[in-house]
């Protein structure tokens, strides 16, 4: 196969059989960007992960990144995990306790051979802004910190794909917060795919671009995360967890009353940024907006004198119950997807059906848009 014709992208055909538990994925990902694989504990989210990364071996598996095989039984090869420049982070960043931080990641460094060295140290040290750590032991290290120090020595080894295993499930809400945006600003700056494990959906929302949901081993859906997160068939655009991600662009802002417009395909959100802010926002970033179900209303006419600054004309595209009193409306505005949960009676009064024009109502306040891209 010639260079140009070898595939991008990540593919992974892999079963493992356990007793009580069998594990049946046959993925199909993008060559950057972050796939999240979410679903509950136990559904195979880390056996999937740890097949691709070669730490459990998948008979008859087939895994291939961006061209590189890593794994075919059927040509009798199989890297093993020492071989594959992958980097991988754990929920526990498993620092070397004898060692700095500055030692830490050396010894990701030097798993790599001179020649073949893409991330330099002083790289991986300014992505995740640890260089004021480099004399520190892991003992002086908040959990946020170690976790970050663990992503840098991952970045180190100059990976040609990032596995991470819910990274931030042993930090708490603190920890997490300080953690994020590295991970987004990895997700900004690395040309390279990142897998990433996660059981929380917030996360999920506010970094992944392609979405796996796993339920029992096996895969029930894969698309973009704009995608998967509305779709009324499967259960993330249920409960009071549904919500919708828009990709936007900051196209403004009004300083008088603090707020920044976000221009999308459909059309312009307002929505109040904080003044410690300002010196990371600029004209024409890409920024990831996450939109409640809850905090989406509806109305047949355009509504004046409201204190509800995001007005958009939409359309009804699906209409599905979602429990006993409320119904999940998806909906349409140009292309871009969004979810509004209204009791059955609204529905009712509204007469909502699909195709239906409404005038879909957003207050700024309820817009979150920590995850800037």
């Amino acid at each position: 196969m010639t260079a140009a014709a070898m595939p991008v992208g990540v593919q992974a055909a892999i079963k493992i059989q356990h007793p009580g538990f069998t594990l049946d994925v046959d993925l199909a990902l993008p060559g950057q960007g972050v796939s999240a694989l979410f679903g509950p504990s136990g559904c195979g989210k880390t056996s999937t992960l740890r097949a691709i990364a070669g730490l459990e071996r998948a008979p008859g598996a087939r895994v291939l990144v961006n061209g590189e095989v890593w794994q075919d039984d059927a040509l009798n090869i199989f890297k093993p995990v020492h071989q594959r420049p992958l980097g991988f982070v754990f929920q526990e960043p498993r620092l070397f306790a004898h060692l700095d931080v500055r030692g830490n990641l050396e010894y990701g460094l030097r798993r790599v051979p001179a020649a073949q060295r893409r991330v330099s140290l002083d790289q991986a040290v300014e992505l995740l802004g640890i260089g004021h750590l480099l004399t520190r032991r892991p003992a002086a290290l908040s959990g946020g910190e170690q976790q970050r120090v663990g992503m840098a020595r991952a970045l180190a080894t100059s990976p040609r794909m990032l596995l991470m295993d819910e990274p931030l499930a042993a930090l708490d809400a603190a920890r997490k917060r300080e953690v994020l945006p590295y991970l987004e600003r990895l997700h900004r700056e690395l040309d390279i795919p990142v897998l990433y494990v996660s059981h929380a959906i917030d996360e999920v929302a506010r970094l992944a671009d392609h979405l796996v949901l796993m339920e029992q081993g096996r895969v029930r859906a894969s698309g973009p995360a704009t995608q998967v997160l509305t779709q009324l068939d499967l259960p993330l655009a249920h409960g009071e967890a549904a919500a919708a991600v828009v990709q936007a662009s900051i196209a403004g802002f009004d300083t008088d009353y603090q707020l920044l417009h976000a221009d999308f395909d459909g059309g312009r959100f307002s929505l109040p940024y904080a003044r410690d802010a300002e010196n990371k926002l600029r004209l024409g970033q890409a920024v990831r907006l996450r939109i409640a179900a809850r905090d989406v209303s509806l109305t047949l006419v355009h509504q004046q004198d409201t204190s509800i600054l995001n007005i958009l004309p939409g359309t009804v595209a699906e209409l599905a119950a979602d429990g006993q009193s409320q119904v999940m409306v998806g909906l349409k505005i140009k292309e871009t997807r969004l979810l509004a949960s209204v009791t059955r009676r609204s529905a009712d009064l509204l007469g909502l059906h699909v195709g239906q024009p409404v005038f879909v109502q957003v207050k700024s306040l309820s817009v979150d848009y920590s995850g800037l891209r």
